[in-house]
């Protein structure tokens, strides 16, 4: 390990990253090296920059490798670490070393997630013997500690393992938090008290930030429930005047309060939100403890105080004022307050002092919209939520409209916010140049009061009724989105696509088809904000659904899908270098739209759109850095293949001469973001031959069942689906070179052990059995069931059990000559007499009535066969699970609706529209990215039985013929069956 710190050094490097990366994995596995690297990490003698890639790798190896089941970490090493990494923050508590500490923490937060409390039992006990009353660097690094491990129950739902958990902290933590908190207040109330932890300003600054975390854990620790501890505490914290919270509010210190141009929130701005963050749950959680006393009512006081008439205009304060107004916005909507805000003259003050104020641009989002268009975006259709830094002033200050329209306040709201709108068109009209703000701010008005109910995927579901939304479009907004481009403020442009982005849903598909011209012309704009609105609005129009349909079809766009596509193109191409042309995945987006809606239509223009997506692809594989626009380029080239070949097969050998060449530099240079959609690509290509593998594909597959590929968590499920694609066009070929075997050796080595890929190691697993000749596969199959004991055995998981207990089921259901149940069971006896009625007992029995809908007719399928096909069932000791085996399958038949498949399944395409791009959180640590284009209906594994009932009947007489009366007595013997066998004999299946 001695040259750890040359290797980590070399991993910064993009020339040296990958060979160092695979020696860093490679030495990571020796016993002690977790704590080497800790070591390394805390070696103030090492170069900073060593320290800082060593607390990196430590951070991942938490992240990715903690639980790995494949070559797992050893426990003793996993101890060892757990007790060094507080002593190790406390350690790094110098302010020199805070970027340092920041990934400590973050290890151990990522481990606490895991292993607290169970495998950390003195974590929290570690935590607090570790605060200080006077040395508030270290009371920092363990409250960033404290708050990295609990902030992550603000996320969980409840449940009795979390409430276990947050009392386990509670009972320890709570005394020691709420003494340190009192502490740290007074002293910044009145610095006088303790002039030696005051003083300097570097102190009282610690003393800032420390209290900043203490309103952190003060959420975290009431996100989900009261402890009695803080509810004791109530008017402490929360009474009007003297309650800390009350008097922070309206705190101010001159020695922290920054400079009027920082960016950055001052400390007293950022103690001042998070208050109002806790005030907001209050409001949501606990609004009978605030009924005590009029603490809402001194809460809004303080909070007109602050903001009233735009006291804080500064960028540092964005995040205190957009707090401030989803504070109101949460109080009206709690009706528990109705008398605060139904005042005429309360609602018009509101308003005129708040909203309108928070509504209008400020220079600096001008600034923004030319010098910073993507953020711009970003920030304007970023959603409002508590704790995120991305909701802007604007959007909480309309929300504070909809609170009101939502909760009462319709009629009066509607028409006090009319005038102002207006007030705003009229001094528009009077001098349009000078005046398009005014406009700007009266479209944004009339946008918030329209808006009733709205998502980020579906635009407004539902609007105010007092409000003509399409009347306002055709008077007012109409005439910007057809104006050339320089004749109004490009604002104003970007105000109209964005309205009609917003009331989308409100228009008719005739009305929408007219404007796409539109829209398809703003895309030629040279104003970045404008033609990036006009992509994403076509996205979004193209993509809406009534009755879970999508109302756009091929037709719809024939005529200009094609320069639709050209126009997006090129549009692409010319931002030049590969940063900024994958900076802008709204565009990409919107050609993945366009293609997937247009489908056959591009089949005369399709080479050349083929030849340009490529050649992005190769541009932006250089150096790949936004994993949105890398989904929806290879959404886009699999969309373009699924529907050109589909509509003409002899388009195949294009899309291969000019994917092959790129896929295997990509494969070759190793570009990890990429492989796991190549993977895909390549079984969408190769299962549109549908009876033989060409020999480009077969000169890959030694390649592909190599260990090296295999260990990139992200292939792993493009691999399978890639290998069943062979298994299913050449597995006779696979068993003549091998192959299958080495097949074998992944599913055993590499994805049963493990809990996270078990799923895709049955899948292959499954196809390796349907595809397989079962005299080719019997060499193989006791060793596979072995392993699938072994693990059962070792790590037993639910998920384990039902994938499990499917396999088998799959295994006896499917239709494949020579594979019968006694080949199964008969394999499995091999290894242990009476092992089958074992299995059959233990898990497959209790499992059947649980299977999912969509696996039931299988399920049925695999239990019949069972039951009615083999001879060892009939024989000792398997015929003692006879009854028990077949009562669990009367009861699948209690719900014959999941036995049949559904419509659902027979639309090919259906998979394109289940994923919503919108609400993808896609990412370079995400385990698997998939292509929804290229993905295919599962076909059933059972489709030779169209009516489960009738096949169990037809098989049971058929059984009773050759056995007779023992038949009859085990079906006696099964639980609950009398009603189904009278069913049975009904409809003409007499046993």
């Amino acid at each position: 390990m001695a040259d750890l710190p040359a290797l980590l050094l070399a991993s910064l490097e993009p020339t040296t990253r990958k060979q160092a990366e695979t020696n860093l994995n490679a030495v990571s596995v020796q016993p002690g090296f977790l704590s080497h690297l800790l070591r390394l990490v805390l070696e103030p003698s090492q170069d900073r920059a060593v320290r800082l890639a060593g607390g990196v790798y430590l951070k991942n190896i938490a992240k990715h490798k903690w639980e790995e089941d494949v070559q797992p970490l050893a426990e003793q090493d996993k101890a060892a670490l757990r007790s060094e990494l507080v002593p190790a923050m406390l350690a790094l508590s110098n302010p020199a070393d805070k970027s340092i500490r920041a990934q400590v923490a973050e290890s151990v937060s990522l481990i606490a997630e895991l292993d607290f409390p169970h495998k950390w039992e003195n974590l929290i006990n570690q935590l607090v013997a570790s605060l200080s009353p006077t040395d508030y660097n270290v009371n920092i690094g363990v409250l960033e500690t404290a708050h990295s491990i609990f902030c992550k129950w603000r996320a969980h739902v409840r449940s009795d393992d979390l409430f276990t958990e947050i009392n386990l902290v509670l009972k320890t933590f709570v005394q020691p938090f709420l003494q340190l908190f009192r502490q740290t207040a007074t002293l910044l109330k009145d610095p006088s008290t303790n002039p030696s932890l005051t003083t300097p300003l570097s102190n009282y600054t610690l003393l800032a930030q420390a209290l900043v975390l203490l309103n952190d854990i003060f959420y975290d620790f009431t996100c989900h429930d009261l402890p009695p501890d803080i509810e004791d505490a109530h008017a402490e914290f929360f009474a009007p005047g003297t309650g800390w919270f009350q008097m922070f509010l309206t705190w101010d210190s001159a020695e922290l309060k920054g400079d009027p141009d920082d960016t950055i929130p001052s400390l007293p701005s950022q103690i001042k939100t998070r208050i109002l963050e806790i005030a907001e749950l209050y409001i949501k959680l606990y609004p009978e403890q605030l009924q005590q006393s009029p603490a809402v009512e001194s809460f809004v006081q303080s909070v007109w105080g602050l903001i009233g008439s735009n006291q804080l205009p500064g960028i540092a304060d964005d995040n205190l004022v957009s707090q401030s107004l989803r504070f109101i916005s949460t109080a009206i909507r709690s009706g528990q307050w109705k008398t605060l805000f139904s005042a005429r003259e309360t609602i018009s003050s509101l308003g005129q002092g708040v909203v309108v104020p928070n509504v209008a641009l400020r220079e600096h989002d001008v600034e923004q919209f030319e010098d910073d268009p993507l953020e711009f975006i970003r920030l304007d259709l970023a959603l409002s939520t508590t704790g995120t830094d991305t909701a802007t002033r604007r959007q909480a200050a309309a929300d504070v409209l909809q609170a009101l329209v939502g909760s009462g306040f319709e009629a009066e709201t509607t028409e006090i916010v009319g005038t102002w709108i207006g007030t705003g068109l009229s001094e528009y009209e009077s001098n349009k140049v000078e005046n398009w703000k005014a406009k700007d701010s009266a479209v944004y008005l009339l946008t918030a009061l329209a808006t009733r109910g709205s998502t980020s995927q579906h635009g407004v579901t539902s609007t105010n009724s007092l409000v003509d939304v399409v009347k306002f479009f055709s008077d007012h907004v109409f005439q910007d989105l057809q104006a050339v481009q320089g004749t109004v403020h490009p604002i104003l442009q970007v105000d109209a696509i964005r309205f009609l982005l917003t009331f989308r849903n409100q228009l008719t598909k005739p009305q929408l088809l007219s404007v796409l011209p539109l829209l398809a012309q703003h895309l030629r704009s040279t104003n970045y904000v404008t033609y990036t609105y006009a992509a994403i609005t076509i996205d979004r129009i193209l993509s809406i659904k009534q009755r879970n349909h999508l109302i756009f079809a091929q037709a719809d766009i024939h005529d200009f899908a094609a320069n639709l596509v050209d126009t997006l193109l090129t549009r692409l191409e010319s931002a030049g270098t590969a940063e900024k042309v994958a900076e802008n995945d709204y565009l990409m987006k919107c050609v993945m739209r366009v293609i997937v809606t247009a489908r056959q239509t591009l089949i005369p223009t399709f080479e050349g759109i083929l030849t340009r997506l490529v050649a992005i692809l190769g541009l932006i594989s250089k150096n790949p850095s936004n994993p949105r626009f890398d989904q929806f380029i290879f959404e886009s080239i699999s969309g373009l293949m699924r529907f050109v070949v589909s509509g003409n097969v002899s388009t195949l050998p294009t899309f291969e001469q000019a994917l092959f060449g790129p896929f295997t530099v990509i494969l070759q240079q190793d570009v990890d973001q990429y492989i796991p959609y190549i993977f895909q690509v390549l079984a969408q290509m190769l299962e549109f031959h549908t009876t033989e593998v060409p020999e480009q594909y077969r000169s890959l597959l030694p390649f592909l069942l190599t260990p090296a590929v295999w260990q990139q968590k992200g292939s792993i499920p493009g691999l399978v689906k890639l290998l069943k694609a062979y298994l299913a066009r050449d597995s006779a070929g696979m068993f003549a070179a091998g192959q299958i075997a080495s097949v074998l050796a992944v599913v055993q080595q590499r994805l049963i052990p493990s809990k996270l890929n078990d799923v895709w190691g049955f899948e292959l697993l499954q196809s390796v059995v349907l595809n397989t000749k079962p005299d080719q596969l019997k060499q193989y199959f006791k060793a596979v069931v072995m392993t699938l004991l072994t693990r059962m055995q070792t790590s037993k998981t639910d998920k384990y059990v039902h994938l499990f207990t499917k396999f088998f089921l799959f295994t006896l259901a499917i239709n494949v000559d020579g594979l019968s149940p006694d080949y199964v069971i008969g394999t499995i006896e091999e290894i242990q007499p009476g092992l089958w009625s074992q299995i059959l007992i233990t898990f497959i029995v209790p499992q059947v009535p649980k299977m999912p809908p969509r696996e039931r007719k299988l399920t049925v399928v695999g239990a019949t066969r069972l039951l009615t096909q083999s001879t060892l069932m009939t024989q000792q000791p398997s015929a003692a699970a006879w009854p028990t085996t077949f009562g669990s399958l009367v009861k699948l038949f209690h719900e014959p609706q999941y036995l049949t498949s559904s419509k659902a399944d027979e639309d090919p395409h259906a998979g394109l529209t289940e994923i919503d791009f919108e609400e993808q959180t896609a990412g370079y640590q995400a385990a698997y990215s998939r292509l929804a284009a290229s993905e295919t209906p599962e076909a059933d594994p059972v489709d030779y039985v169209r009516d489960p009932q009738q096949f169990l009947g037809q098989e049971l007489v058929q059984l009773s013929k050759r056995h007779g009366q023992s038949v009859k007595a085990m079906i006696e013997a099964a639980p609950d069956v009398g009603p189904f066998i009278q069913a049975l004999a009904s409809a003409g299946y007499v046993l």
